[in-house]
């Protein structure tokens, strides 16, 4: 028995203990394993975060877990009881589309709408107060494998048996304090098991936050040329850069290939900014769109202000560019010198940025231009002639200008992934 779930925390914290001094994350399924995340994450001095998963519960018994959903869209079903109960198909979705909207709304209240800290390469240890089937920690185990951990830990108080035997075949590794042969609800196994609240989920991760840094994510504006540009800035927690991203004619800090690459970018730990190079009503003045020397004003009036901001200003600096805003990055590029750490052109017009501007550029810059996109290639290459620092031009396979075709663009986030996790270091290793 365990007095409290705190109690259960600190004993689990103690069984951890040889994680101690690895590259962890600890990650608490809400909401009663917060209360032991952080506990776990004190003891080991290591970062705390949710996932949330949600259990997919028998209609007439939503105690009786028939599966289990997670905030990334990983279902685990429990097809022995969907089919003993007789559950329709229709009755399952209408559980997992509840249990969607439930987790969106505890995304924006435990989370503020920030993404999940990164998990790759880190050793992963996941914390729940008790399992009994264990549909909810089978589902975030199988979110978790996605996401490419070093070592995928699961970590419980109690679970019965059989369950203990179908996470040991998720989980590089098992943490369990008692394996009990006939076991009943998990609150049974505490002297005190009170709901926790949102509120208190809330205050544990603002509180193990200051400690582990705080991630940042918020809308901004930007000051250049007397108007104001809306952007978007997102740093996960430890990031060692940022990527701030110029868009390209006709498009936005919404544009749905640069978020893809964006989200992409965090999840190995680097910041990004997306922001308008134009306000919407300049926007409408068709040739703005192509003026490269008012774009890359706008670019280095954004650069200036991460210089200045007190959450960004130690980061590493790179930019990401599309079409036209490819030009304005490479001009913008040549103007900050080695204070941009690299630059990567997704279908972008470097031509467009000048002959003396590209042989002036000092960062590191990938050329990324789909084969199908043959004119752009041939730009690409002429440009790629005039650059005179670290280059390379990267063909992807299949795609056209816009990397719509399946697995183009993530095929160009891959090659970004790459080229600013080499390039870029923080300020003091620069």
């Amino acid at each position: 028995m365990f007095r409290d779930r705190k109690d259960a925390g600190v004993k689990l914290a103690a069984a951890l203990r040889k994680y101690r001094g690895e590259d962890l994350l600890v990650l608490a399924l809400p909401r009663g394993g917060v209360v032991l995340g952080r506990e776990i994450a004190e003891f080991l001095d290591a970062p705390l975060d949710v996932l949330i998963v949600r259990k997919l519960g028998v209609p007439w018994q939503p105690e009786l877990a028939m599966g289990a959903i997670s905030e990334t869209g990983a279902v685990i079903l429990n097809e022995n009881i969907i089919s003993a109960y007789n559950i329709s198909h229709g009755q399952v979705e209408t559980a997992i589309s509840a249990q969607k909207k439930e987790i969106e709304r505890r995304l924006r209240t435990y989370r503020k709408g920030m993404e999940i800290m990164p998990m790759k390469g880190k050793t992963v240890i996941v914390v729940d107060d008790g399992v009994a089937t264990g549909a909810t920690m089978k589902a975030a185990l199988s979110a978790i494998k996605k996401e490419a951990p070093a070592r995928l830990v699961a970590a419980v108080p109690v679970a019965p048996p059989e369950t203990r035997d179908d996470l040991i075949q998720l989980a590089d590794d098992f943490v369990c304090l008692e394996i009990h042969p006939f076991f009943t609800a998990i609150g049974s196994y505490y002297y005190d098991f009170e709901q926790v609240s949102d509120e208190e989920v809330t205050g544990i991760l603002e509180e193990t936050s200051r400690t582990a840094g705080d991630p940042v994510g918020s809308d901004i504006l930007i000051q250049a040329d007397s108007v104001s540009l809306e952007g978007d800035l997102q740093i996960p927690r430890g990031a060692r850069g940022i990527v701030v991203f110029a868009h390209g004619s006709g498009s936005s800090r919404h544009s749905p290939r640069n978020k893809f690459v964006a989200h992409a970018l965090r999840s190995e730990g680097l910041g990004t900014l997306l922001f308008d190079l134009l306000t919407a009503r300049e926007d409408t003045v068709y040739e703005r769109r192509f003026d490269i020397g008012l774009l890359t004003r706008r670019l280095i009036a954004a650069t200036r202000w991460l210089r200045q901001n007190p959450a960004s200003e130690a980061l590493a600096i790179g930019y990401f560019g599309s079409s036209t805003g490819a030009a304005a990055a490479l001009r913008a590029a040549a103007a900050m010198g080695t204070d941009i750490g690299a630059v990567v052109s997704r279908g972008g017009r470097p031509d467009l940025a000048g002959g003396d501007a590209l042989s002036k550029i000092q960062s590191p810059t990938l050329l990324i231009v789909g084969e199908l996109d043959r004119l752009v290639i041939e730009l690409n290459r002429r440009a790629l002639e005039s650059i005179r620092t670290e280059k390379k031009m990267e063909i992807v396979p299949g795609a056209t200008h816009l990397f719509e075709e399946p697995g183009t663009l993530e095929e160009v986030a891959r090659l970004a992934i790459g080229w600013f996790a080499r390039c870029l270091q923080p300020a003091a290793k620069r």
